[in-house]
């Protein structure tokens, strides 16, 4: 029976995770499962000792793994696992180098992010009935919706707003603080991806949803509590229940199609490079930190030119019957 090598490094490395790089139980998690499978590719292949592993070995964990069924996103995840657990075994002196790097997954088929059209857009931020402070306090709302929830209501509506304004991403919506948005200025900072800042333009349908918003957070908030948007007990809205308030505000006052945070931030980015074509903007405007990450907006944009293309041009147009 075969061994595989001793565990007390992997355990030594989940601390390290835990302890110094502080994260979360699901990465924990994702790291656990990872380590598990090298693990087992170890004790089967008769590698009793992690100095013995070679690059060869780690290509072949790779593609057993594709053999068995795994999709290509899942390798890369189970590869960047393998690369940190031997970049630590380096730092800690058992290896001399790491023989993960280098190692590539098969390419992950490219998704195209799910976008709704301006018409969508424009039909998702315009509910049957007014939502704004005035018609609150003149009761003109729908009778339907009890009193108490129609500030969440205004809430929701400025939310919605301000991603598809801006191209936030959903923590970077939960993270706001009140002093984050400048109304004067149209202008919201944003602390994006490795706490990085970035100012980003807001327009004045968000300003005035946000300025509706406002005048009821005060309301609602604790007394100690900064965040921009609060929930119904007065602590910042986590990034869950934006989630399920965008979801039930899709079916409710939208087209009824499933509509999640980031697909605002998607149409953001598709509608704005629609009609400027300034990649570099938009990559800007999204926080990216790689131009590749933005060009996939470029895919979408030329999907939509194409059937325009395919629906218009009296020439592109499949003919029936005789050739």
């Amino acid at each position: 029976m075969h061994h595989a090598p001793p565990s007390v490094w992997p355990d030594k490395f989940f601390t390290h995770l835990s302890d110094e790089r502080r994260c979360s139980p699901r990465t924990l998690g994702s790291y656990r499962q990872a380590l598990s499978k090298l693990t087992a590719f170890c004790a089967h292949h008769a590698i009793d000792d992690w100095q013995a592993i070679t690059s060869h070995q780690v290509r072949a964990l790779a593609a057993a793994q594709h053999r068995m069924g795994l999709g290509a996103r899942s390798i890369q995840h189970l590869l960047s696992a393998v690369r940190s657990f031997c970049d630590y075994l380096v730092r800690e002196g058992v290896l001399s180098n790491n023989p993960a790097v280098g190692i590539r997954a098969p390419k992950a088929p490219r998704k195209l992010p799910k976008t709704l059209d301006v018409d969508q857009m424009k039909g998702l931020l315009t509910p049957d009935f007014p939502l704004d402070v005035a018609a609150v306090e003149a009761r003109q709302v729908v009778p339907a919706i009890p009193r108490d929830q129609q500030p969440l209501l205004i809430r929701d509506l400025a939310m919605l707003e301000l991603m598809y304004s801006s191209g936030l991403r959903l923590s970077e919506l939960t993270h706001l603080q009140c002093p984050d948005v400048d109304l004067g200025d149209a202008m919201v900072r944003v602390i994006g991806k490795g706490n990085k800042t970035r100012l980003v333009p807001v327009g004045s349908h968000a300003i005035a949803a946000l300025r509706n918003w406002l005048q009821y957070r005060a309301t609602l908030a604790s007394p100690d509590e900064a965040a921009l948007f609060v929930g119904a007990r007065g602590a910042r809205l986590t990034p869950r229940a934006v989630q399920l308030r965008v979801r039930q505000w899709a079916a409710t006052h939208g087209s009824g199609g499933h509509v999640h945070p980031h697909m605002l931030r998607h149409s953001f980015a598709s509608h704005l490079l629609e009609s400027s074509g300034d990649l570099r903007a938009v990559q800007e405007l999204l926080g990216h930190a790689d131009l590749s990450t933005t060009q996939i907006y470029t895919h979408l944009d030329f999907q939509h030119l194409a059937n325009v293309y395919d629906s218009t041009h009296p020439r592109a147009k499949k003919r029936t019957g005789r050739n």
